[in-house]
């Protein structure tokens, strides 16, 4: 199961580069996760400092 980006995104962009399938792109007005792309490793719920990615 892909994570999604929630509302409390921020769009700092700490997700990004913790991305080892480089799903995260950024958006207008947050970032998105391609669901497509996602690997589902966690990586980016570590990193995000809003707790704004979720399981999705």
């Amino acid at each position: 199961m892909a994570y999604k980006i929630t509302d409390e995104c921020t769009a700092c962009g700490s997700c990004v580069e913790c991305c080892p399938s480089e799903a995260i792109k950024e958006g207008d007005p947050k970032y998105t996760i391609d669901g497509d792309l996602c690997v589902d490793c966690g990586s980016c719920v570590d990193e995000c400092p809003n707790s704004a990615i979720k399981e999705g």
